[in-house]
């Protein structure tokens, strides 16, 4: 079983908590890690582009010339997709870009992510993160202790001074331990874990 060292927020070693090999000791699959990324990618995209096909644009009621006779090509309307200001051919139109993956093959990808943070010294184990009040600069001068450029906070319970303090700050996120996912563990360089949410993940997914 792997051993953690955990911090306080003043950076000092305060405890060491047993981690779960089967949670942040896996074997690393970065094939199935691929494969859950770009569903969540794919479930984000808004699907929202649009173009007009030769129905939709306006105009074109009347057809340009006669059938025959004028030596020219026949021609029945203006907005023709060959024509200047006319339709679309086979365009984009709004549609859904979800899909989804087996629900073990998120749950070993996210297991996957997990140890790939750990083995790689990437995750950090805080006893508890105590603030009295909202504020910006003690939660920035944590980040600057810790020299976290791009952090993944994963806190047990919903604690609005924490997100209130940490939503200012550029490239750093917190999320509840129940919100966790493989795009946002990757996405950062450092995972931060407070020890009560190590258990609630391990709970999930061991």
């Amino acid at each position: 079983m792997a051993v953690a060292d955990v911090f306080d927020i003043e950076k000092k070693k305060v405890a060491q908590v047993d981690l779960n090999d089967a949670v942040f000791g896996a074997e690393v699959n970065e094939a199935i890690i691929y494969d859950v990324v770009k569903m969540q990618l794919a479930s984000r995209r808004s699907g929202t582009a649009s173009t007009k096909t030769r129905s939709d644009v306006s105009g074109g009621g009347k057809k340009p010339w006669r059938q025959k006779g004028t030596g020219r090509a026949r021609s029945g309307s203006s907005r023709s997709p060959l024509w200047r200001s006319g339709g679309t051919v086979f365009g984009p139109h709004p549609r859904d870009y979800s899909y989804s993956v087996p629900k073990k093959v998120r749950k070993k990808a996210l297991i996957s992510a997990l140890s790939m943070k750990f083995k790689d010294n990437q995750m950090l184990i805080l006893k508890d993160f105590p603030m009295e009040k909202i504020s910006t600069r003690i939660f920035k001068n944590v980040v600057d202790l810790f020299s976290l450029k791009k952090a993944l906070f994963v806190i047990d319970e919903n604690n609005e001074v924490l997100l209130k303090s940490s939503r200012n700050i550029k490239n750093i996120k917190m999320i509840r331990s129940e919100g966790i996912n493989v795009y946002d563990i990757l996405n950062h360089e450092h995972l931060i874990l407070l020890e009560p949410s190590v258990k609630k993940i391990e709970g999930a997914l061991a």
